[in-house]
């Protein structure tokens, strides 16, 4: 394993940022829209605009979709489990701890009576989410390593503080 890679990546990029922090500060991005005029359960969301990955997005069967696609629920998951499993084998690069495997998965529990207004009592949006890490790690490894490892990652994904402190999100309809 080469436990120089994501440091030697790093190393001028915290350079830059301690020197001009401006420069610390950037912007992700996507786009979602419908594929067809006629069609109000399916649409495609471009993540990163430009980058030629289109994915189809699909309504919950529990909304009166077909389910046949991710829905953005699943989406939201999804981008939590990608950011915790590429944290995770980020910082084990740095501490110089060797993966033997890692899987993260996503789970998000929800009342949709709230989002189609049956309940006003009932919030709109996910009630709990629940991120499990099955994380091993090669046989030998200093147990503190592993819980520095394990601390760093929670405290490192940008995806689960996100969504631990939220931030304002503004919207703003153009017609």
């Amino acid at each position: 394993m080469n436990t120089n890679s994501v440091r030697n990546a790093q190393a001028p990029l915290r350079k830059q940022y301690t020197s001009d922090p401006e420069t610390a500060r950037i912007v992700d991005s996507a786009r979602a829209y419908f594929a067809a005029k006629d069609d109000p359960f399916h649409s495609s969301v471009e993540p990163m605009p430009g980058c030629g990955v289109v994915l189809p997005v699909g309504v919950h069967r529990a909304l009166g979709g077909l389910h046949d696609a991710p829905t953005p629920g699943d989406v939201l998951c999804a981008a939590l489990s990608a950011c915790q499993d590429s944290t995770i084998r980020m910082i084990a690069n740095i501490l110089g701890v060797e993966l033997e495997s890692l899987e993260v998965s996503v789970k998000a529990d929800i009342d949709v009576r709230g989002t189609m207004m049956v309940d006003k009592q009932v919030p709109v949006g996910f009630q709990a989410m629940y991120c499990n890490v099955s994380l091993h790690v090669k046989e030998g490894t200093d147990p503190r390593l592993v819980e520095r490892l394990k601390a760093t990652a929670e405290h490192s994904c940008v995806v689960l503080q996100t969504l631990r402190s939220p931030p304002p999100v503004k919207i703003q309809f153009m017609t």
